[in-house]
């Protein structure tokens, strides 16, 4: 298992979809390692997904879960209540240009 950033992701609107494996959090990196039934895993940092789902800054990682109908992405559950969703192409792909 090879994990990588951002050169693994792909152009956006470019990305191929692969189910989502395995997600696990790493407190030690403060980010998420998300593996895909390709074989292909990506260190997402905690921070971008906070940003992009508006969490609050005092929120604390609860748990996460994997979307179980058709593993397309995962919820991250924080202590406040908030849920952040993350999709498999917020992980796989480079955010569209402005």
């Amino acid at each position: 298992m090879k994990t990588t950033a951002r050169n693994a992701k792909a152009p956006f609107g470019k990305g191929k979809f692969s189910k989502v494996k395995n997600v696990r959090y790493l407190s030690w990196e403060d980010a998420f390692d998300v593996e895909f039934e390709d074989g292909l895993c990506i260190l997402e940092p905690h921070t971008t997904i906070r940003k992009a789902n508006k969490i609050s800054p005092k929120a604390k990682f609860d748990h996460l879960e994997v979307e179980d109908w058709c593993q397309a992405g995962f919820y991250i559950h924080y202590d406040n209540g908030q849920t952040a969703e993350v999709s498999w192409a917020f992980i796989r792909e480079l955010p569209p240009k402005k």
